[in-house]
């Protein structure tokens, strides 16, 4: 590395440093440079010369960026280039940002009002904030600078991706849960999915007040984890069915020894006694794979309270359910579905990809033994996720599963762009009662679902 690098201190004031990653930076200073990209280029290729990357990796980013940004001064200076201070500035953080971190997406991983980013091919980014997505300037320089952020992200957890094995699921150090597919799986040049991780916990009452549910509904879903229901949470693609497990799975017990398994980790649990698992993917060979259903099994003997499955998806909704009837009371997971009935389809159909032989009567009975609560999440369009339903299931009637709503949202209208409605409770007397009568939390269920108790 040259001599020059890392010359220059840090300044004493991190709001010179922080500044230049704003997203009106990035609208103006950085999208002007865009325009300019011989000069980056030229900037870019002087830069390489003088810096080794791997000894870049092990310098703190802030110390790098003063070093970087000392050197590209220097070079736009030697080359006479037109270029000043702020965009000097600029051209300093995304050139670091290149080398130690993801290029145009570290601005965007930053910004606490995004929720997810969105690249489709190296030109056209998107991101969603508050429900809505929208374009945002900022740009890779080519599809390989998208390949090459794409095996970093890979690489940092130990996993793959290149043209054998264009497609992984991984995360960043932030525990944001990313989804690759690259070329020839991908004609664009390569997508990356970022699914944000938020840098605080939600809980229940932070729910309230963004309207995702009524305070009533969380008293209930309260009382059920303290109870140690079973329940499942369903809802579509990015409709917060994480977010709501991680917020009921505050109320678990301290005492209890909880494993979670995931594909990838996503969930923060509070207890002192959790146990993480993550599934592998095979190698390189083709071997090694560690799939979720060997986890659950695994789980077992580990003597758990209960056992969290961030999402079943296949075959493990098999030994998820014996689990749940074997003594594991208060265990969840999450699903996609449409709807709560749908729910349940796609529950039998992953059960049958283990047991095909399972007749249908007593695959039913297991899944209505098994689970207690169903909780149907939704992002309406509005943005806004909300707590579309919350059923019980009361047991089977002749072939079929029978469901109790407690509580559901009725819609008003819409006024503003801003959805209106109640979540209303049914007034039902809920099967879980008798198990809350065992906590001593009867009174407070029995209010919650709006039955004044007499």
């Amino acid at each position: 590395m040259n001599s020059t690098f890392g010359r220059r201190a840090v300044p004493s004031d991190p709001r010179s440093l922080t500044i230049v990653t704003s997203e009106t930076l990035q609208k103006g200073v950085r999208a002007d440079l865009r325009g300019r990209d011989d000069i980056k280029e030229r900037i870019h290729t002087r830069l390489m010369e003088r810096i080794d990357p791997a000894v870049a990796a092990s310098i703190p980013y802030r110390t790098l960026r003063a070093s970087v940004l000392e050197i590209v001064t220097d070079i736009a200076s030697d080359e006479k280039l037109q270029v000043n201070e702020v965009e000097q500035a600029a051209l300093a953080a995304e050139l670091t940002d290149d080398m130690v971190g993801l290029g145009p997406l570290e601005p965007l991983l930053h910004d606490d009002e995004v929720t997810d980013i969105l690249v489709n091919g190296p030109y056209d980014i998107y991101v969603e904030r508050y429900g809505k997505l929208e374009k945002t300037t900022a740009r890779f320089r080519n599809a390989q600078h998208v390949v090459h952020v794409s095996q970093r992200i890979a690489n940092a957890v130990g996993r793959r991706i290149d043209e054998a094995s264009p497609m992984v699921d991984a995360r960043l150090a932030d525990g944001s849960r990313v989804n690759i597919v690259l070329p020839p799986l991908c004609l664009n040049g390569g997508t990356i999915s970022i699914r944000k991780f938020p840098k605080q916990n939600i809980a229940l009452d932070a729910m309230i007040e963004q309207k995702n549910l009524s305070r009533e509904m969380a008293q209930f879903l309260d009382i059920a984890a303290r109870c140690r229901a079973n329940i499942l949470i369903s809802g579509g693609t990015g409709s917060g069915k994480t977010t709501l497990l991680n917020a009921v799975s505050r109320h678990v017990d301290s005492s209890e020894r909880i494993i979670t398994i995931e594909d990838a980790v996503e969930l923060r649990l509070q207890q002192p006694h959790v146990v993480q698992l993550e599934s592998r993917p095979p190698n390189v060979e083709g071997v090694g794979q560690v799939a979720q259903r060997e986890l659950v099994r695994n789980a077992l003997r580990m003597r758990p309270d209960r056992i969290i499955v961030g999402e079943v998806r296949g075959s493990e909704a098999f030994d998820m359910l014996q689990a749940m009837n074997t003594g594991h009371d208060g265990s969840m997971s999450t699903i996609h579905a449409n709807s709560p009935r749908d729910a349940l389809f796609r529950l039998e159909n992953m059960v049958l990809m283990a047991a095909a032989n399972l007749p249908l009567r007593a695959l039913r009975a297991q899944i209505a033994s098994a689970i207690n609560i169903l909780v149907h999440v939704d992002r309406m369009r509005d943005g806004i996720r909300r707590i579309e339903r919350i059923c019980e299931i009361s047991g089977t009637e002749g072939e079929i599963v029978s469901t109790r709503d407690i509580f559901t949202f009725k819609f008003q209208g819409e006024r503003g762009g801003y959805i209106e409605g109640l979540f209303e409770p049914s007034r039902l007397r809920p099967d879980l009662t008798e198990r809350a009568a065992q906590h001593g939390l009867e009174r407070h269920l029995l209010e919650a679902v709006g039955i004044t108790a007499g």
